[in-house]
């Protein structure tokens, strides 16, 4: 994702200003939106010399998600994500949002073309993208709890099959 080898150095100093060491100048959380969008990666140092890159990016998407009609993340996910803190789930939890999203900024451009073919009913290319994520899960926490799928399996009526429209079985697994 970075197009430099280096990460760019911030420093925030105790007066809560941010300051980029390879420009020298004082730099904003907005700038560092702005340097993230366009793939360069930055690290940020207190000034004790912590590493405190995570919670200046969490700021960064909360100002983000602030701003009117910039909202990305929907309220159910945030519940979900929540749930999963301290859980024994976490560590996996993190990695496939990790990999969806590496998946999904690799194959931007094609995701574009087919929005662009449906245009106007992008959920067609939404519903495909998140049942292969839903699939990558499946796969990632069967790794983990091979019993779990049989377990799953057993809980359903005969014949595999829901009321309620496609996907509706697929959601009543999840729950």
């Amino acid at each position: 994702m970075a197009t430099s080898d280096a990460p760019i150095t911030i420093k925030k100093y105790a007066n809560r200003r941010l300051y980029d060491a390879s420009s020298g100048t004082h730099t904003t959380l907005e700038a560092l939106a702005a340097i993230a969008k366009a793939g360069k990666d930055f690290v940020v140092y207190d000034a004790k010399g912590g590493d405190i890159t995570r919670s200046v990016l969490t700021q960064i998407v909360f100002e983000q998600e602030n701003k009117e009609g910039q909202s990305l993340l929907p309220i159910n996910f945030l519940r979900l994500l929540i749930r999963f803190y301290g859980d024994s789930m976490q560590m996996l939890v993190s990695r496939y949002l990790e990999v969806s999203l590496a998946t999904l900024t690799r194959d931007e451009e094609k995701f574009r073309q087919q929005v662009a073919q449906v245009f106007g009913s992008p959920f067609g290319a939404l519903e495909d993208q998140a049942r292969l994520n839903m699939e990558l899960f499946e796969r990632a926490f069967a790794m983990v709890s091979p019993f779990a799928r049989r377990e799953a399996g057993k809980a359903q009526p005969s014949g595999g099959t829901t009321t309620g429209g496609p996907g509706r079985q697929e959601i009543d697994e999840l729950k």
